[in-house]
């Protein structure tokens, strides 16, 4: 077996060097690389920059680090910026949690300095961070279009105080701190959001967030591509987990995960 000339192409575009026969396992490796560098990559509506985001977004979220090292410099080879790579990362935290991100941006920040890029990065917070108020309010503005009032109603049934401490925390961190940041738009850190609940096999989180990548602005189309551009990666059932609810999406249907 050998590689098709569009896997061997777009390999050699990310990391800018051709590819190499592996020494120990090369058929496993042409087969990996066909499928990821080929078929994945060439198959729906995404940019380079597109697919090399949630790459990195899968590789987050399943801490495979030396793979997440390469596909840094993968994506400043092609042009996404550093910016957008941190906020990737930072993305991921309120679904993986700090210490896997912190991991991530560790390695991430290894990638800038090797490339001569100067840390740290700019700010992009747009929320006082010490005004609880401020970050609620600014995290629901963005979850009520996406994914309505439904979270308050369900969790309404712990015991106080949580009752009214766990809507209030997932608006305030998920979309007050990371969401409203700069550097992603809203439809983008929605995918990002998708595809790293996917990685880590989190499937009663799944069909609230691909209601929300959609009803964000990204495409049915868009949010297979996606999933499968990182079925490689995260493996295929949980991508098909993701893909079977963009096939049954119903925008009238609730998307709620707990009901």
């Amino acid at each position: 077996m050998a590689l098709t000339p569009q896997a061997r192409e777009t390999f050699t575009r990310l990391f800018g060097v051709e590819p190499q026969p592996h020494p120990t396992d090369p058929e496993l490796f042409d087969i990996l690389q066909n499928g990821i560098f080929d078929e994945a990559f060439s198959t729906g509506v995404l940019t380079d920059v597109e697919r090399e985001l949630l790459t990195i977004t899968a590789l987050t979220a399943m801490q495979t680090l030396p793979q997440l090292q390469a596909h840094v410099g993968a994506a400043l080879n092609i042009g996404a910026s550093p910016l957008q790579l941190r906020e990737t990362i930072y993305q991921c935290a309120p679904y993986i949690g700090f210490p896997k991100t912190l991991n991530a941006i560790d390695i991430a920040n290894g990638v800038f300095e090797a490339n001569g890029i100067s840390l740290p990065l700019e700010n992009a917070g747009t929320v006082d961070a010490t005004d609880p108020s401020a970050r609620e309010q600014a995290g629901a503005a963005i979850q009520a279009p996406l994914y309505g009032n439904e979270v308050k109603e369900v969790f309404s049934a712990l015991p106080e105080p949580f009752d009214e401490f766990v809507p209030h925390l997932l608006t305030s961190s998920a979309f007050g701190d990371f969401a409203t940041r700069g550097g992603l738009d809203v439809a983008q850190r929605e995918l990002i959001s998708l595809v790293a609940i996917a990685a880590i096999g989190a499937t009663t989180q799944l069909r609230p967030h691909v209601a929300g990548a959609i009803r964000a602005g990204s495409s049915r189309q868009k949010v297979a591509a996606a999933l499968v551009q990182v079925m490689p990666y995260i493996g295929g059932p949980y991508a098909l987990s993701g893909l079977v609810l963009v096939a049954r999406y119903d925008e009238s249907a609730s998307a709620e995960a707990y009901r």
